[in-house]
């Protein structure tokens, strides 16, 4: 069976759903110094289809490490949990912010086994959010 390809019309609701942000880091993409694509939650090499319900904006680094992982390891527990699907689950429910919102911190075993495997605290996104918290540009609002 051949893949389905993302339209053009799906990728535009993605990135206005997602309010121009990664779904899971929340890196806002006016700010990225890499670019954003429209990711398959559930990944095609894993029956994932080609469905506003199984599609996500995401950062480069975010999708890089995504890969095509459902499930990752608690690094508290030691066992594995599925990663956080943006379709089905709030944010604000897995992740918080630390005082200084710079880090992102996993309140559930799908936040840290996320926030690990994703490696949402990439050095340069910490960076980045530091400088656009100076500026008042970050965090942005559905993620406070």
């Amino acid at each position: 069976m051949p893949k389905q390809q993302v339209t053009v019309q799906q990728k535009q609701a993605v990135i206005e759903r997602a309010k121009g942000c990664c779904e899971y880091c929340r890196s806002q993409a006016r700010f990225a110094t890499q670019g954003f694509s429209v990711e398959h939650i559930q990944p095609t090499s894993k029956e994932g289809q080609s469905t506003l319900d199984n599609l996500a904006l995401a950062c480069q680094g975010c999708n890089n490490h995504k890969y095509n992982k459902t499930e990752a390891l608690d690094p508290v527990t030691g066992k594995i949990f599925p990663l956080f699907n943006p379709r089905e689950q709030r944010w604000l429910d897995h992740f918080a912010w630390n005082e200084d919102y710079t880090l992102i911190l996993g309140l559930t075993a799908t936040g840290r086994s996320t926030v690990e495997s994703l490696r949402l605290n990439r050095e340069g996104l910490v960076n980045l959010r530091r400088i656009l918290y100076k500026m008042g540009e970050h965090p942005p609002s559905e993620s406070k």
